[in-house]
């Protein structure tokens, strides 16, 4: 289907949800002043829901202008629309900046590549020291100044959602419900890893220390006390210059006191050493939008997303100032082109999308047909602060605010200023080609890539390695099995198991095996992710331990793959070859025995039914695992079927589960051809029975024989095909209502003619009854 058609059926699904008109009849007559009213009620909501689609296949489209324009106009008609509802149009602005810029995703991504200015122990979000390390359901770890500032959607590495440091309230009063994990982490108040922590306390208890003194300044930030958190941020500079952590909340000190050309100076210097980081990007946005520079701070933010496309306050800020901006107080009779075109993200070029624009001069991406539905769209230019002849530039040099720098230092060009000669640039260079240095004066220049810094600025002096003696396998031990750690998980509660071990532990209670924390959440959730970073650093320091634990670990499972010896029993029912048999396992001897077959890759185990004497009967049958459905306290339902045949040789026990050694019985083939065919008529009489007896039942019986066994299996050409002989012959035997033992004496039989004989004796008692 073509873009046109797409459109098309879109906007056509758009009128459909509409309201519509009542038609004329009775209630006109009664009420037509009501009547007339709702219809053109009516026409008006399906006017701005077709300007609303117009907008939004604008901006797929690429062509900005006029996907702003629908949207001005359909705010100007009263459409509820809210900030977060213009979620499309920033990702194509964002995408369209990238591409002006010649920013690319890898470029963009170039700030999650390093390997951290925290050095060993790194913060994924903001790269610094990771001072109270917090690991996410995903298994990556980040400082709690991330989280708790929420500045993350997503994790940097997966792109897993990342849970809400609390649940906040949306624009209709109500609070929105995260997901079952996240909202178990956020309840916890994001609890620090108890390792991870350990770790950084004994490897870098200096660097620690700078870390929880700079969560003090941010603390104060968080309570409105700047002129005290300014104080205390320049005394922490004087002992340590180069931290940057400490520039950046210095530089909110100084924002917070309206001080903003000296915010500005510490951002450009953070800047200056990490220049992909988002954050500097978004807080340098945040000044210049207190101090009234709309236009650059659009740009700044548009620069954060366009290195991070998850950083949820840029995107957030974003919304807010595109609706304001398009919102009917803002907007005026008489656009002027220069209004709209003199930001950038707005030209009409097709961008990102093949075949979906192929004309750039269009401002629509509708057929002829389709503009013909829409009512105009009225051009209507934005008033205040986008028409300021001042650029940010004033904060940065008072002495020279025109000053032009390389296009990708953001806060260089006016966003939405109608002076184009001040937001033309003489240089357009790429990120990753230039830096912003900062002068004495406070003024920034180009720096191209390779020249030396004047002054090397860290997060914190953390060294990249850490002193044998320091190292101590102790430190990486789990508390449950008292091994090093294989496949560490850490829970909301912030303590690290081997994942077999917490495992085990949940089967039996959803609680944490140390703290008694409920883990209820974490156990219905059921991922269990590897705590990326606690890996990391066992096979960095530790690895030797690691490949003995990891022989240990292959023994194991080597000695739970076998299909012969020490075979996992599960004593419950009666199963039969090919005839399925779903379990409801509840047991945490049985969990563990499910996960197992699991983990081994057999996805096998055997059943049997109980015995007094010898706790499970001499013969049972092969079930093999197709389907686990795993309910959220910890139980689960397991669609097997059945497979060989088995008679047991040796029992065992294991973990609170039976096991077995045992071999597998096959039928004896019929060789002689006379014997062959008695056995074809035999088989062909006792179906043609089966198949008569079947049919005799009850439909309430035949119905519930069907929804659990499905139906009975065809009768097969070849006899001796498999080792188990016809299907239909276990069917039947699995539906009857025979004494088990009987059952399991059909199982055991090693001879087709003589399980058939049997067969026949049970139908011919059966057949009597249902005559009678």
């Amino acid at each position: 289907m073509s873009f046109p058609a797409v459109a098309r059926s879109s906007l056509r699904g758009s009128r459909e949800m509409a309201p519509r008109p009542r038609g004329r009849g009775r209630f006109w007559e009664v009420d037509g002043g009501s009547g007339d009213r709702l219809e053109r009620a009516a026409t008006e909501s399906e006017r701005w829901e077709l300007l609303l689609r117009r907008g939004e296949l604008l901006a797929l489209g690429g062509h900005l202008k006029g996907a702003l324009e629908a949207y001005a106009a359909a705010l100007r008609r009263g459409a509820p629309v809210r900030p977060e509802c213009l979620g499309t149009l920033v990702d194509c602005l964002v995408l369209n900046y990238r591409l002006r810029h010649g920013l690319g995703w890898s470029a963009a991504r170039a700030a999650g590549a390093d390997p951290g200015a925290g050095g060993l122990l790194s913060c994924l979000g903001c790269r610094g020291f990771l001072s109270e390390p917090v690991t996410v359901p995903c298994g990556h770890s980040y400082c709690r100044r991330c989280l708790r500032r929420e500045l993350r959607a997503r994790c940097r590495l997966c792109r897993d959602r990342l849970p809400p440091a609390a649940a906040a309230t949306d624009a209709e009063g109500t609070t929105p419900r995260p997901p079952p994990l996240a909202a178990a982490i956020a309840a916890s108040g994001f609890r620090t890893s108890v390792v991870l922590n350990h770790l950084a306390e004994k490897w870098f208890p200096g660097q620690l220390e700078r870390a929880r003194a700079a969560g003090r300044l941010g603390e104060l930030l968080h309570e409105g006390r700047y002129r005290e958190a300014l104080a205390a941020a320049c005394e922490a500079l004087r002992t340590e210059p180069g931290n940057l952590t400490l520039k950046i909340y210095r530089a909110e000190s100084y924002a917070g006191l309206q001080e903003f050309k000296a915010a500005i100076e510490d951002l450009n210097a953070v800047l200056f050493q990490l220049p992909n980081w988002p954050e500097v990007y978004f807080r340098k946005g945040e000044v210049l939008h207190a101090a009234g520079f709309l236009g650059d701070a659009l740009q700044l933010f548009l620069q954060c997303l366009a290195l991070d496309e998850d950083f949820a306050p840029a995107k957030l800020e974003v919304e807010k100032i595109l609706f304001d901006l398009l919102s009917p107080e803002n907007l005026k009779e008489g656009l002027k082109d220069s209004s709209w075109s003199s930001l950038p993200c707005t030209k009409n070029r097709p961008f990102g999308f093949p075949s979906v624009m192929e004309e750039p001069h269009s401002a629509s991406a509708l057929s002829p047909e389709q503009n013909e539905e829409i009512a105009e769209v009225s051009s209507e230019p934005v008033k205040g602060s986008l028409n300021r002849a001042l650029s940010a530039q004033a904060i940065n040099s008072a002495e020279r605010p025109s000053q032009e720098d390389g296009l990708k230092r953001v806060s260089s060009e006016p966003l939405l200023s109608v002076q184009a000669k001040g937001a033309l640039l003489k240089r357009k260079l790429s990120l990753l080609e230039q830096d912003v240095i900062v002068d004495e004066d406070g003024r920034n220049k180009l720096k191209k890539q390779g020249d030396p810094p004047s002054d090397v600025c860290t997060f914190s002096s953390a060294s990249s390695d850490v002193p044998g003696e320091l190292v101590d396998a102790s430190d990486f031990e789990c508390s449950l099995c008292m091994r090093l750690f294989f496949e560490p998980v850490t829970t909301p509660c912030g303590h690290s198991f081997c994942k077999s071990c917490l495992e085990r532990c949940l089967d039996h209670a959803p609680y944490c095996p140390l703290c008694k924390e409920s883990l209820k959440e974490y156990l219905a959730d059921r991922r269990y992710c590897v705590t990326q970073l606690l890996e990391e650093l066992i096979v960095k320091y530790l690895p030797d331990e690691l490949s003995e634990r990891k022989k240990v670990y292959d023994e194991e499972t080597a000695e739970l793959s076998h299909l012969t010896k020490n075979v996992p029993i599960f004593v419950c029912t009666m199963a039969y070859p090919t005839v399925p048999c779903p379990l409801h396992v509840f047991e945490p001897r049985y969990r563990l025995m499910i996960r197992r077959s699991i983990q081994t890759g057999t996805k096998q185990f055997g059943m049997c039914v109980s015995d007094t004497q010898n706790s499970f009967a001499d013969y049972g049958c092969m079930l093999q695992i197709r389907n686990v459905h795993f309910l959220p306290d910890g139980r689960s339902v397991v669609d097997t079927v059945g497979g060989k045949r088995f008679r047991v040789l040796k029992r065992g026990m294991k973990d609170g589960y039976c096991t077995a050694d045992i071999e597998y019985l096959e039928d004896v083939k019929v060789e002689n051809e006379d014997e062959m065919e008695n056995l074809r008529q035999l088989h062909d009489l006792v179906y043609s029975q089966a198949c008569s007896w079947f049919q005799n039942l009850r439909d309430r019986f035949r119905s519930q024989i069907l929804q659990h066994f499905g139906s009975m299996p065809r009768r097969e050409e070849n006899l001796q095909a498999t080792p188990n002989g016809p299907a239909w012959c276990w069917w039947l035997l699995a539906v009857l209502p025979v004494d088990p033992r009987y059952q399991l004496s059909v199982l055991s039989m090693k001879s087709l003619k003589e399980r058939l004989t049997k067969i026949q004796h049970i139908l011919t008692y059966f057949s009597r009854d249902q005559s009678k």
